[in-house]
């Protein structure tokens, strides 16, 4: 059975590289931020008007295993799954491709813990994954 992954693609740019021009390495977790968001924006658009009304998916845990150099202009694909859906807390999986000349490498994995928490009184409380994300995250389980 195959996995189902949400894709975000994205060209490497000059400015998430660094001095000596391959990618400095905090870029994958703010490509696995973007990939998030633009779930959400694809899958579970109501949640994103729930964030402005005391939801919070507060990122608890990221992590990123780099497995080749990436450079300005490259072509990456980030896939990302449903690893874990346990209470609160949704675990995310990565995969990181790189696309050239029609063939896909994998350079990088990564893997980030979300909790689902509330605005309560100037602090954070646990609450329910909202139904809706849920619902769209289910499609992408392993």
């Amino acid at each position: 059975m195959s996995t189902r992954f949400y894709e975000y693609r994205h060209t490497v740019g000059f400015a998430e590289t660094n001095l000596v021009g391959n990618v400095y390495y905090t870029n994958h977790l703010s490509w696995q931020g973007r990939c998030r968001e633009m779930f959400l924006r694809d899958h579970a658009p109501d949640v994103i008007g729930e964030l402005s009304h005391g939801l919070a998916l507060a990122t608890v845990r990221c992590a990123c295993e780099y497995l080749a150099e990436l450079a300005a202009f490259d072509e990456i694909i980030v896939r990302m799954r449903l690893a874990d859906l346990v209470q609160n807390r949704i675990t995310l999986a990565f995969e990181y491709w790189r696309v050239k000349s029609g063939q896909e490498e994998l350079v990088a994995r990564g893997e980030q813990q979300v909790a689902a928490m509330r605005r309560e009184g100037g602090r954070l409380v646990p609450t329910v994954v909202p139904a809706s994300l849920k619902e769209a995250l289910a499609a992408y389980a392993e």
